[in-house]
């Protein structure tokens, strides 16, 4: 049987901005966010990394590791 990916999406670390792996995305959900393929754009807007909501431009500065700007 061939190994698939499940779920359609990947996890990119707060911090570095980096993917990462399913696993680290699973066991870190304060500092990554899980990512949909073909999500479009937010116009560079910030999201929490730990519930997935819009923030604030200026909490998202103030917040830089538990945060990511999307584009």
């Amino acid at each position: 049987m061939a190994k698939g990916k499940g779920g359609g999406g990947s996890y990119r670390s707060a911090i570095s901005g980096r993917f990462v792996t399913a696993t680290h995305g699973k066991r870190s959900p304060s500092t990554t966010v899980r990512e949909t393929r073909g999500g479009g754009s937010t116009g560079g807007t910030y999201r929490s990394a730990s519930s997935g909501r819009f923030v604030t431009t200026k909490h998202g500065k103030a917040n830089p590791n538990t945060t990511i700007k999307d584009s």
